[in-house]
């Protein structure tokens, strides 16, 4: 899954990491680069010493290049990592997005409100916190499975604190 909850350090504040998941982590991106490129050049070899490559070849050195700066900046827009902190007196949580933007909320853990919207959100099984009259999404990068398991989770640890 792509969260876990961190052992407590100390005191007695539980800690939560979410980060969306990533299928292809980099060093598969970069096989999956040489690959096309391989792939694309096999055909070429019938064109050397032929003008034909030379006016195909920046066409094709602009597809991968183009594979390659989208596949970097979907990797720069998934860099979020939400920190959820709960403790008998708070709970904060922490986004921080893709380009160093950050956005924070605290509540009172004992009016908190977990709620699961199985319909009415952008996405299914969207999940949110209510409190200190504010309603934030949390985890909306989790597959729905992953929102529906970290509800009941926070639930029971919400429960144990009241």
């Amino acid at each position: 899954m792509p969260y876990e909850w961190l052992p407590p350090a100390g005191d007695d504040t539980q800690r939560l990491h979410l980060w969306p998941y990533r299928s292809l982590p980099r060093r598969g991106m970069v096989w999956f680069i040489g690959s096309t490129a391989a792939l694309i050049a096999l055909p070429l070899v019938v064109l050397i010493g032929s003008p034909i490559l030379w006016a195909i070849l920046p066409f094709l050195l602009a597809a991968i290049a183009a594979i390659w700066w989208a596949l970097q900046r979907s990797y720069k827009d998934g860099e979020i990592l939400e920190d959820l902190s709960l403790s008998e007196t708070e709970i904060s949580l922490v986004r921080h997005g893709p380009h160093g933007k950050h956005q924070s909320w605290q509540a009172n853990p004992h009016w908190v409100r977990v709620t699961l919207h199985k319909t009415k959100g952008p996405v299914p099984d969207y999940l949110t916190l209510t409190g200190n009259g504010r309603e934030v999404e949390l985890g909306a990068f989790l597959p729905p499975e992953d929102r529906a398991a970290l509800e009941i989770d926070l639930r029971k640890r919400l429960a144990a604190l009241r």
